[in-house]
C-alpha cells in the first residue's frame, strides 16, 4: 500500500474552507482505493469552531471579540470543540480504508497517537483527557500532563480521517486565550458549564517547550514522512483532481464549507471569507 503524502501549502489553499474540502475528496477517494494518504495542512491565525460551537447562546458577541483580536473564525464539517490554526500549529490527516484492523473509532485515534509516539521517540507521549484544555478528548496527546495535540476523526463512505493539531512552536498560551475568549464572551455566567470547556491556557504546551528547543514545521512534517516506506507526493493539488475527476467533487465540498459558514460571514459582515 502506497501512501500518498500531500502538503497543502499556502500557495495551493484558495480559501480558508480548502483543506476540509481537501479532506472530504481524500476520504472519498480512499473509500475506494487502497492507497492512503498523509496530509498537512496550515492556516493563517484562524479559531475553527466545531459545531456544538455554534451553538452558545451569545455566538455573535463570541465571534466578534476573537475577531477584534485579529483572528478568522470559521466552522468545520466535523464534530469537537474549538481549535486554534496558526503558523505554528501544523494539521495532520492520516486517510485509509476502513479494514478489519482499524474499524472501531478508538482504534483509528490509537493509530495516530502511535504515529505521533514514533514520530517523537525522544518523547513519552500520553494519551488521555485534558479536561480545562481547549477541545478537550479521550485521545488528547501530552507530555508532562500538558496537551500538545488534540485528535479528530470523520468518516465519509468507507474513507477514515484521522485528523490532529500538533502545537509544534509559537505562544501556546495565546492561542489558549483567544479560545478562552471565545467562550467567556458566549457563555458569560455559564463559562465551563453544558459541555464546553473551562480552558485554562496553562493546561496546554508546544513540542518545542517540552523538547526545550526550537523544532520547525518542515521537521515535524519530514518525522512524520519518513514512518511510511512506501510513498509518493501529491505534488499539485489541480492536476491531481484533474487526473483523478475530482475537480467537481473538491468544489461541491468547498462550497458547502461556504454555506456552513454564512452565518459566521453574516454577523461579522466579513467578506473575506
Amino acid at each position: 500500500m502506497t501512501v500518498f503524502v500531500f502538503d497543502q501549502t499556502p500557495a495551493q489553499t484558495s480559501s480558508l474552507f480548502a483543506p476540509f474540502a481537501v479532506t472530504d475528496v481524500l476520504t472519498e477517494e480512499v473509500g475506494v482505493k487502497e492507497d492512503s494518504f498523509l496530509h498537512f495542512w496550515q492556516l493563517p491565525t484562524t479559531l475553527i469552531l466545531g459545531m456544538k460551537d455554534m451553538r452558545v447562546p451569545y455566538l455573535q458577541e463570541a465571534l466578534k471579540a476573537v475577531n477584534h483580536l485579529g483572528y478568522h473564525t470559521i466552522v468545520r464539517n466535523s464534530g469537537g470543540l474549538g481549535v486554534i490554526a496558526d503558523d505554528g500549529v501544523l494539521n495532520i490527516s492520516y486517510i485509509f480504508k476502513k479494514n478489519e484492523q482499524i474499524h472501531l473509532t478508538d482504534e483509528a485515534y490509537v493509530l495516530m497517537y502511535q504515529l505521533t509516539q514514533k514520530a517523537f521517540p525522544e518523547l513519552e507521549i500520553d494519551a488521555f483527557e485534558i479536561h480545562d484544555s481547549y477541545c478537550p478528548g479521550t485521545y488528547d496527546l501530552s507530555v508532562n500532563g500538558k496537551k500538545i495535540a488534540g485528535i479528530a476523526q470523520r468518516r465519509v463512505k468507507n474513507g477514515i480521517a484521522v485528523m490532529m493539531y500538533l502545537s509544534v512552536n509559537g505562544d501556546q498560551s495565546k492561542r489558549g486565550e483567544i479560545v478562552k475568549t471565545f467562550y467567556q464572551h458566549g457563555l458569560v455566567e455559564n463559562f465551563g458549564q453544558d459541555g464546553y470547556p473551562p480552558v485554562n491556557p496553562d493546561s496546554m504546551t508546544t513540542v518545542s517547550q517540552v523538547l526545550n528547543k526550537k523544532i520547525a514545521i518542515h521537521d515535524v512534517k519530514e518525522r512524520f514522512t519518513v514512518l511510511f516506506e512506501k510513498r509518493d507526493t501529491i505534488k499539485n493539488l489541480g492536476s491531481w483532481l484533474t487526473e483523478k475527476n475530482a475537480d467537481a467533487l473538491f468544489l461541491t465540498k468547498e462550497k458547502n464549507m461556504v454555506e456552513r459558514n454564512n452565518q459566521i460571514k453574516e454577523f461579522l459582515h466579513d467578506n473575506s471569507l
